[in-house]
């Protein structure tokens, strides 16, 4: 055993040195150069080292190559000199084996796990006997080069080894030292990787963790009734059900510093709510920022984000602090998340992970302390799945997520927030407008799929345009062929929604098919007669059912199509009891 431990200086002594040829250089940083490639490019280092010890024979002739690791969690048992370990990976490719399947001689095993340096033998079945030879070896003058795998740079404790083997034959012993040094350097990387993969492994561990038990908690929250009615949140009108499960949400998580996101359709109130987490957290007294992600190009999202020194770019004429900087011991907002590029989204996962970054051409590490909020009306589990959003975002910002309920689900509150609307928009326009009862239920009956930004467009249309001041439910645009819900609908194919990217899904709506117009009927001085008798009421209800579909049951429309009033058509409406769809 004393020749089985061989300085590097040493290597080759016993053969007259011959000057190593230039091609062998290029090919020896070849296999380097190709190496790092792949252990640098995969998110498992393990399984790439058969294409590892594929180059290590293609380009230098090093043979059966094996990589050694200790076993998870393992410790010395009896009878064992050291730590059980595993041949995670072979040149041949083969899954994980014993290591009694010799792909690497167990004393060469035992010699570099206790002493930490590397092993370089000659001959290994003269030192070790010829039991110690590989199963594939089809030669017993075989050399064995083999270096420990360390768990950090200069650490003793050694967590794995790599091995290889020479062909003896042909002078191959003048090579070892040349091997020695390319099998520490491949040693190196693949420590770097492996270090790299448990750090990610544990993280990830750790916040799936942290999301569970935020998860636990709001639910706890959700499902524990509240003693006594909280009070309203400021700028959330509304006291449904579907509405107070969200603010209890909201309540229970705005005092922790965990991240939320705020998932639902478009126009259901992202940013109101995520000012009520906001004024509920410890800190309301400082700033709240918000930035929507999909205003502004990947360049500039960066520089505002980010901030940007003088002179950084085109343009820079000064130094700028971005929202990041200014969100500084408050909460910032970041609205449609889901909309960032893939290289984006590594520049903002460093911040969220760290709390550090740099501006946009500095180099001044700067450390933030900042609440984040999101909100997307994307599936970004979809996004996760096809590849178009990281994973290990999704784990920072998804750690409570709160689904904002669409405003059909809501109907109960539909009737405050048009009193709401409306008295904002009286103390804006220094008019006294009120709704009637019948138009707040003609607006409960609609499903406004553009939500809560639709109804208040509803709202301002008809206190500008109303003769007088209350409002009725001929007053509403519904009435006049102005309703943009029924257009938009009319128009939309198959389960694609113009109204707004709909994260929840497609709408369980009826889809309403334009028919074409019909032609126009030839002017007369009198009414159209009315029917005979013998036709009976059945024929009038269909052709008032006919009418209404083709006008996508706006009644004013209708009511040109058959030649009446809108105020006829209702009592037509009403006397053959049709009952009118409302979009």
């Amino acid at each position: 055993m004393e020749g089985t431990q061989v300085d590097a200086s040493r290597i080759g002594t016993d053969s007259a040195p011959q000057p190593t040829p230039r091609a062998d250089e290029y090919l020896t940083l070849d296999a380097l150069c190709e190496v790092a490639k792949l252990l640098t490019g995969v998110s498992d280092p393990i399984a790439a080292m058969p294409s590892v010890f594929g180059v290590l024979a293609s380009f230098m002739g090093l043979r059966l190559g094996a990589l050694a690791l200790l076993q998870e969690g393992g410790a010395p048992r009896a009878g064992h000199p050291v730590n059980p370990y595993v041949i995670a990976a072979t040149a041949t490719g083969a899954p994980t084996q014993p290591s009694a399947c010799r792909a690497i001689p167990q004393a060469v095993a035992r010699h570099v796990f206790r002493n930490g340096v590397a092993l370089v033998s000659r001959d290994l079945a003269e030192e070790f006997g010829r039991e110690a030879l590989p199963p594939m070896a089809g030669t017993e003058r075989l050399a064995a080069v083999a270096v420990p795998i360390r768990d950090q740079a200069h650490s003793p404790f050694v967590l794995g080894l790599l091995c290889v083997y020479r062909d003896l034959d042909g002078g191959g012993a003048r090579h070892l030292d040349t091997d020695l040094r390319v099998l520490n350097m491949v040693a190196s990387i693949l420590e770097q990787s492996i270090r790299f993969r448990r750090l990610v492994a544990r993280d990830r561990d750790r916040i799936v963790q942290e999301a569970r038990e935020a998860i636990r908690v709001a639910a706890e929250a959700t499902a524990v009734p509240e003693p006594a009615p909280a009070p309203a949140l400021e700028g959330i009108i509304g006291s449904s059900p579907a509405i107070q499960r969200v603010t209890n949400q909201i309540r229970k998580v705005a005092p922790t510093q965990t991240p939320v996101l705020l998932r639902g359709e478009s126009g259901t109130g992202k940013e109101l709510f995520a000012r009520a987490l906001h004024a509920l957290s410890d800190r309301k007294d400082r700033p709240f920022i918000k930035v929507n992600c999909a205003a502004l190009s990947q360049s500039l999202l960066e520089s505002e984000l980010f901030g940007h020194e003088k002179g950084s770019f085109t343009g820079a004429m000064a130094q700028k602090k971005g929202r990041f900087e200014l969100a500084d011991g408050g909460t910032l907002f970041l609205d449609e998340i889901g909309e960032i590029s893939p290289e984006f989204q590594a520049k903002l996962l460093r911040i969220l992970q760290e709390g550090e970054f740099e501006r946009v051409g500095g180099s001044k590490t700067l450390k933030v302390d900042v609440r984040l909020v999101t909100a997307t009306n994307k599936d970004l589990e979809q996004a996760v799945a096809n590849g178009s959003f990281r994973a290990d975002l999704y784990f920072r910002i998804c750690v409570v997520p709160i689904v904002l309920p669409p405003l059909r689900e809501r109907r109960d509150d539909i009737a405050l927030l048009a009193q709401g609307l409306l008295e904002r928009f009286n103390q804006r326009n220094g008019m006294h407008k009120r709704l009637d009862a019948s138009a707040l239920k003609t607006l409960a009956g609609c499903n406004f799929p553009g939500n809560v930004r639709e109804l208040e467009n509803c709202i301002s249309r008809v206190a500008a345009l109303s003769p007088d001041t209350v409002i009725v439910a001929d007053d509403l645009a519904c009435y006049h062929d102005h309703c943009l819900s029924a257009d938009l609908w009319r128009l939309q194919n198959g389960d694609r929604s113009p109204i707004g990217g709909l994260a929840a899904g497609p709408l369980d709506l009826p889809v309403l098919p334009r028919r074409p117009d019909p032609a126009p009927e030839p002017a007369r001085a009198v009414p159209e007669p009315a029917r005979a008798v013998g036709d009976g009421d059945a024929a009038e209800r269909e052709a008032l059912i006919d009418a209404m579909e083709r006008a996508g049951w706006v009644q004013a429309k209708a009511a040109r199509l058959r030649g009446m009033t809108p105020r006829q058509i209702g009592y037509a409406l009403k006397k053959h009891g049709i009952t009118v769809e409302k979009f």
